[in-house]
């Protein structure tokens, strides 16, 4: 056992258990109320790029869009791990033409994207990477953009006591409605800084991200902008065939989802989509081996959306390569099983 996790996911080849995934989740509405959980729902750990749609917040809020003339489509990728392409690059330098940014302005790093297709055409090309395909280009647009709007410097944007920071920080803080010195800052690997909070906490910032019908008015317009955007273009916020993106094409509306590294994914659904639970629903969860295949992220959200009553969507033949519970090897032989040992009970 590792502390805080279950063996929520088990696979199994000829039969016998061959691994586990060792996890932990929670299921929040807008009130607070814990709906259901496995392993600790207080596990405290890091939301890593699953916290883009917070850190834009200040910036919606602050009326950033209308400022600069930005779309959705602009602000989606705003809240985006984007696969590099070359869609992803025309909505970046978009931004940057808007808002009068350079791309030797982002400090990012680069590099390869993460759309094979787009990355083996590159290389063909001979063209070399640049931060503007890093994934976390948009989110570090919006950064910049924040910071013009504050007229603060852009050289130093990523420090801890940036003003943009300093904003992100608060609303973070808030929307957890944790103490903002309690929140562990770590260091991301776009540089950024990132805040570790327990998944409670974080699938509570979820539902009322998705139903900010209990803030503040300002509150309720930015948590409103980052989602009808992601929503509207999922493409944007991850990229062709990725779990974020097509998830939300499924939902049709209904969600909205992103993913982090490590293991960690947030799950948002709307209010007045499930009859059972009408207020904003959260969902987080955290995988300890950070599963890098994303089969166990996908085989659990496969089980809670179902159990949620989502079952169409999940058993959807878009949602098909996500929703493997029979594994086969190249020949088409079965092989093995995904299986759920936790059964997702609903308070």
């Amino acid at each position: 056992m590792i502390k805080g996790y279950d063996a929520l996911i088990t696979f199994t080849r000829g039969g016998t258990v061959e691994s586990h995934h060792f996890g932990a989740f929670a299921v929040v509405d807008a009130d607070g109320k814990l709906l259901a959980s496995g392993g600790d729902p207080d596990l405290v750990t890091y939301p890593r790029s699953s916290m883009k749609p917070f850190q834009v917040l200040p910036f919606l809020e602050a009326g950033g869009p209308e400022h600069y003339g930005l779309n959705d489509e602009e602000v989606a990728i705003m809240c985006a791990s984007h696969t590099g392409t070359d869609e992803h690059v025309r909505v970046i330098k978009s931004i940057h033409a808007k808002v009068g940014l350079k791309e030797e302005d982002l400090q990012c790093g680069f590099h390869w994207p993460s759309d094979k297709e787009t990355s083996f055409a590159m290389r063909v090309r001979g063209e070399e990477p640049t931060p503007y395909r890093h994934n976390c280009s948009g989110k570090h647009s919006g950064m910049l953009a924040m910071a013009k709007m504050l007229e603060a410097p852009l050289d130093h944007y990523l420090e801890m006591d940036h003003p943009v920071q300093q904003g992100i920080l608060k609303k973070v803080a808030e929307y957890c409605e944790v103490p903002a010195e309690s929140l562990i800052i770590g260091t991301d690997g776009c540089s950024a800084p990132v805040f570790a909070m327990s998944l409670r906490a974080f699938a509570h910032a979820t539902a009322k991200l998705a139903d900010p019908s209990n803030l503040s008015e300002m509150q309720a317009k930015g948590a409103n902008a980052a989602t009808k955007a992601m929503r509207a273009f999922p493409m944007m916020v991850a990229g062709p065939a990725q779990l974020d993106t097509l998830l939300m094409e499924i939902m049709a509306g209904k969600a909205f989802s992103k993913g982090g590294a490590e293991g960690y994914q947030m799950i948002g659904i709307m209010p007045g989509v499930l009859a059972d639970f009408p207020k904003g629903v959260g969902i987080t969860m955290k995988f300890s081996d950070g599963d890098p295949t994303r089969r166990a992220t996908a085989a659990l959200t496969v089980a809670i959306l179902s159990a949620l009553g989502f079952e169409k969507e999940m058993q959807s033949e878009t949602f098909a390569r996500f929703n493997v519970p029979i594994l086969h090897n190249w020949r088409g032989l079965e092989i093995g099983e995904l299986r759920i040992n936790t059964p997702i009970v609903f308070n």
